[in-house]
């Protein structure tokens, strides 16, 4: 193993653009990253074709500040990793056509990068070597996708379950348009969640007692819309303790519904070891459920490392190379990408 391997990630999925310096396996020599939250927050999502520009203007200024950083220059790099898939296809497009670019002008290999198998790894990134291996369980929540894969070996997965139709991360999003907050609604609603009462409102809990491994956030989403339009028709005010109360219940109806499969999952495998990523990886009442879950390790990535980023698609790309997989210059990018 050469511990002087040199992988720059480039991470343009969505509205993010991540390019990190990863050195070895683990060890991060550049970590930079280029958010939209504030140029897609009036639209209340994210708008396809401004992320793509974003990306256009950002992307080389930052590969640019992360060589730096890592005081190295473009020859000593061994490796480039960037995301193919799934995303939305004028992002991607300029992620992998930069890479191919520079792997094609510096002479250094390309491996393209499942976006999912890279957030499998951003909870390792920040382990020892031998803490976490496989097979584990690999919980994936953001606000693309809703789902647990298990991890058989790096390379072999199979998907145990998913959403049917909302991702957790994208019924926050919903779930604060309707309640009148701003965009991104995750991190709003676990801020209010917190001075709420979760009990307040009786929000079901979609697809607890089902044997499947399968999510659905459609019809809780309705719930929501439906209590407040009851409110609104009573003449009740949203203040900002009735506000708080629907945060929290709602936030308590998906907590159970998520941790419900966690436990099914772990009872249908016998795999106690489960790796948690994605944005929602990031909100309390999940982290905190997840940790104190009986019988079960759950191994959480940094805030971080919860939101797209470029380390995590630097050591999925390392990790891949290692078991021989490697990419040609006409690597293109796969929006539709499944593990």
């Amino acid at each position: 193993m050469n511990k002087n391997f040199l992988t720059l990630g480039i991470e343009t999925s969505c509205d993010d653009t991540g390019v990190a310096v990863l050195k070895g396996e683990r060890e991060i020599l550049a970590e930079l990253l280029s958010s939209q939250i504030k140029d897609h927050a009036n639209f209340g999502g994210v708008v396809p074709e401004f992320a793509a520009r974003k990306h256009l203007e950002n992307i080389l200024p930052l590969i640019s500040a992360a060589l730096s950083k890592a005081n190295i220059n473009f020859k000593d790099l061994n490796l480039i990793a960037v995301t193919r898939g799934p995303g939305l296809m004028g992002s991607l497009m300029v992620g992998v056509m930069t890479a191919r670019a520079l792997a094609q002008a510096w002479g250094v290999d390309i491996v393209g990068v499942n976006h999912l198998e890279g957030h499998m790894f951003a909870p390792l990134v920040d382990l020892q070597a031998d803490e976490l291996r496989p097979p584990f369980l690999s919980l994936i929540v953001s606000g693309g996708h809703t789902q647990i894969i298990l991890v058989k070996e790096f390379g072999d997965y199979k998907l145990l379950g998913e959403t049917r139709d909302d991702a957790a991360g994208e019924a926050y999003d919903k779930a604060a348009r309707v309640l009148g907050l701003p965009y991104p609604g995750g991190p709003e609603i676990d801020r209010l969640a917190a001075k709420g009462d979760a009990k307040a409102f009786d929000f079901p809990v979609p697809l607890k007692n089902t044997r499947e491994i399968e999510f659905s956030f459609s019809g809780l989403k309705t719930a929501l819309l439906w209590r407040v339009k009851k409110l609104q028709a009573e003449n009740i005010e949203l203040d900002e303790k009735i506000l708080c109360d629907l945060c929290a219940s709602f936030q308590a109806s998906v907590t159970a519904a998520l941790i419900a499969k966690v436990k099914l999952a772990v009872k249908l495998t016998g795999i106690k070891n489960i790796a948690v990523s994605g944005g929602v990886a990031a909100n309390s009442a999940l982290r905190d459920a997840l940790i104190n879950l009986r019988g079960v390790k759950a191994y959480l990535p940094k805030f971080s490392r919860c939101t797209d980023n470029a380390v995590m698609i630097a050591m999925a790309g390392k990790n891949n190379f290692d078991r021989g997989v490697k990419s040609d210059l006409n690597l293109a990018p796969d929006p539709a990408l499944n593990i």
